[in-house]
């Protein structure tokens, strides 16, 4: 179906709101943030802002919504019976490459997102986002009572893990690509920090 004039208006309109926020949040923080600074900054009336939102939260849930929804879309391209024999040494799993690339696409907002003048919410939203995916595609294959730890402790380790990655790569710069830091995450989730570094091979 062909993109009318009228929605590309309207992606065009949200684009840079958004961007707007961002630039703000960035700024002054998210509560310092009035609609009048989020329309002088994007350049529009008033009245276009509130057609698209209810105030400066409806805006900033549509948002980080709009992230978790993308994301979401990218799990359906997990295999998990790939998911389960992938063992992480030479090559990234294919998932993880998308969800860089992806956060690398929206990297101003993220990076504001999930930082200190960010939206706490939002690292809980993404957490749940990591666990659900964690589980449905690999722990949900397994025998829980075959596990070394309990599950719950595990899923916890592991998307706190991942998201703690995620926010370090943001923060340093994203000197590395996103195949480099699937590989990085890949193989810190499957072989554990004890074998990545090195302590495997060693005697303490």
């Amino acid at each position: 179906m062909l993109e009318r004039p009228t929605d590309r208006r309207i992606i065009r309109t949200k684009r840079l709101i958004r961007d707007a926020l961002t630039e703000l949040m960035e700024e002054k923080g998210f509560e310092a943030i009035t609609v009048r600074d989020l329309t002088e900054k994007a350049d529009i009336n008033r009245g276009t802002f509130y057609l698209h939102y209810r105030d400066k939260f409806d805006l900033l849930d549509q948002c980080e919504d709009e992230i978790i929804n993308e994301i979401q879309k990218l799990t359906h391209k997990i295999d998990p019976k790939d998911a389960l024999k992938f063992d992480g040494q030479k090559e990234p799993f294919p998932f993880i490459v998308y969800l860089f690339e992806y956060l690398q696409e929206n990297s101003s907002f993220m990076k504001v997102a999930l930082g200190p003048k960010g939206n706490a919410s939002f690292q809980v939203k993404l957490k749940e986002l990591i666990r659900r995916t964690f589980f449905q595609n690999i722990l949900s294959k397994l025998k829980q009572e075959e596990m070394l730890v309990p599950v719950d402790f595990l899923i916890a380790y592991v998307s706190s893990a991942h998201l703690g990655v995620i926010q370090h790569w943001l923060e340093s710069g994203m000197e590395k690509s996103p195949r480099e830091m699937a590989l990085i995450l890949s193989r810190i989730t499957l072989l554990g920090p004890r074998h990545v570094t090195g302590l495997n091979s060693k005697e303490l």
